[in-house]
């Protein structure tokens, strides 16, 4: 039997006992993320996933070793290829997936690699003083001459259009000019839950359209019930105000007094006798013809009156938005 190093034998001890600490075990690509990148991310998740750096067959034994006790966890070895890293978190998947998108940065090329999109250089005055760089610049295509003691960029300049090869020489200048054209971070390839292996198309979940789905269904549904008038804590206020406003306008056409129909019968029927007296001609007293006079000169309506139930309405509808707003807000807290 071959000789396993003690060191070997303890680190993936280390590991099993890791996993089997935290409730979320993932597998992840830190393929081409160079080390500053790589640190700034590290700072940029701290508390909230663990990253580490193995080789890949300790990793696979001690995925083997935890999985002794977390059933299903041997399935993440599928995931391991490649610069792979181990990630432990008490974040959830879906979350922890968005943590890592989150933490992407930018990162310089080396030459060799494919513009992520057209890399463009922008005119305007550089920190160099004349010198053998401005021969770099001429090579990588970038036109450049000097003005007042700098090395000035004359026009804005495509050095790589997007899906290319950028070229070791563009690159070398494009770092010393601090543009980073690659952006690079952790692969979340898949994560362990519960006995359960969320892959990464799984995870890549489009949180805002998922909330606006949810905004439009909670619509749609409060829309139904009030249309069918079922009773809900959301909607109970609304059904209450409609069925107030049909009872007072029924009240209303068939003349019953109560305490809330009195002033509106009486202002009705006082409108109804100034347009009986103003259709007649003749035997109307001083005091009627006055008055309409006075109910003709103000054409019924005044604007004022207008202005107020126009606010009124919009501040009903403003209370109204809001209530549904205040409904939909806790949903964005479903994928952090």
């Amino acid at each position: 039997m071959a000789h396993v190093a003690e060191w070997k034998v303890r680190k993936v001890n280390e590991l099993a006992d890791m996993m089997l600490e935290y409730p979320i075990v993932g597998i992840a690509s830190i393929e081409g993320i160079p080390a500053p990148q790589m640190q700034k991310m590290r700072r940029s998740l701290l508390n909230k996933a663990k990253i580490v750096v193995v080789k890949n067959r300790l990793l696979k034994l001690a995925i083997d070793k935890a999985s002794e006790k977390k059933s299903n966890l041997e399935k993440l070895k599928e995931y391991i290829e490649g610069q792979t890293a181990l990630i432990l978190s008490k974040e959830n998947p879906f979350r922890l997936y968005k943590l890592f998108e989150k933490s992407r940065t930018k990162a310089p090329a080396k030459g060799g690699e494919i513009a992520p999109e057209d890399i463009v250089v922008p005119a305007g005055d550089t920190p160099f003083r004349p010198g053998p760089i401005i021969a770099e610049f001429q090579k990588a295509g970038i036109p450049a001459a000097i003005e007042k003691g700098k090395i000035v960029i004359k026009k804005d300049t495509t050095v790589v259009k997007k899906g290319e090869k950028i070229p070791r020489e563009v690159a070398q200048i494009l770092t010393k000019l601090e543009i980073y054209p690659l952006t690079v971070g952790i692969e979340l390839r898949a994560a362990y839950e519960d006995g359960v292996i969320f892959p990464k198309d799984v995870l890549q979940v489009d949180t805002e359209k998922i909330i606006g789905d949810l905004a439009l269904a909670y619509q749609n549904a409060m829309n139904l019930s009030l249309n069918i008038a079922y009773p809900t804590k959301q909607n109970i206020s609304l059904l209450l105000m409609n069925a107030h406003q049909k009872a007072l306008n029924l009240a209303i056409n068939a003349g019953v007094i109560s305490k809330e129909t009195l002033p509106i019968l009486i202002s009705k029927a006082y409108a109804q006798m100034i347009s009986l007296a103003s259709m007649l001609k003749d035997g109307l007293d001083d005091e009627l013809k006055e008055i309409v006079s006075g109910a003709q000169a103000q054409l019924i309506t005044p604007k004022e009156e207008k202005k107020e139930e126009k606010e009124e309405e919009k501040k009903e509808e403003k209370e109204e938005e809001k209530r549904e707003e205040e409904a939909i807000a806790g949903l964005g807290a479903l994928f952090g």
